[in-house]
């Protein structure tokens, strides 16, 4: 987990991202619940805590993440297949249980550029609740909204564009440690605290002022 902690932070002290944290992330196995804006995320998370991503199985052949991110350990979902799905849920309580590691999750399930954020995947928060699992919610803010990836642009076009940038700056909020054993709640609280963190930053409220414009 060293190791792999200091491949996150090279890497993406290579491409140029300046990242600030805010909040302390815990030092116990939990479900780490993130808001989705680029392939960076995960990475920009393995910088600060010891734990297992989970992601769509297309990011094992992405050039640059997909290689590093095999090497970590990532937890890899084809969400078009029930099994898939039913298989992660079951890995996830392996990690945190009995391995004694977290884990990060993506709710959404896909990358947004919304001023708020798409509707969940309800597994993570069900798993929860029902293993009564602490759950941190973690808000994603990039300063600059071109540093979403969304739209039809390819994985490796999107970096070309924005690795060619000086800097790409990211704030990282982790929220407080939240436990339910109503999965609804919980998955409400989630929604609340990263929303309400993604409106103070410069990108979403640039886009929540255009959408209101139209």
């Amino acid at each position: 987990m060293a190791v792999r902690r200091q491949w996150a932070i090279r890497l993406l002290h290579g491409v140029g991202v300046r990242a600030t944290v805010e909040g302390i992330p815990p030092d116990f196995p939990c479900i780490f619940m993130a808001n989705h804006r680029s392939y960076l995320d995960p990475i920009l998370l393995l910088r600060d805590v010891f734990a297992y991503p989970v992601a769509k199985a297309e990011l094992a052949d992405w050039p640059l993440i997909g290689k590093g991110a095999r090497w970590a350990g990532i937890l890899y979902v084809r969400r078009e297949h029930g099994n898939s799905r039913v298989s992660i849920l079951k890995a996830m309580a392996d990690v945190l249980l009995l391995d004694r590691f977290s884990i990060i999750l993506f709710p959404e399930g896909t990358t947004s550029g919304l001023p708020g954020m798409l509707l969940f995947k309800k597994g993570g928060f069900k798993a929860a609740a029902k293993w009564d699992l602490p759950v941190v919610p973690v808000a994603i803010c990039f300063e600059d909204e071109r540093d979403f990836w969304i739209g039809d642009t390819t994985f490796s076009r999107h970096a070309w564009q924005r690795f060619q940038e000086p800097e790409i700056r990211v704030r990282i909020c982790y929220g407080p440690v939240l436990q339910h054993d109503d999965s609804e709640a919980l998955e409400q609280e989630v929604r609340q605290w990263i929303e309400a963190k993604l409106e103070e930053a410069p990108a979403s409220k640039a886009r929540f002022e255009q959408k209101f414009v139209l």
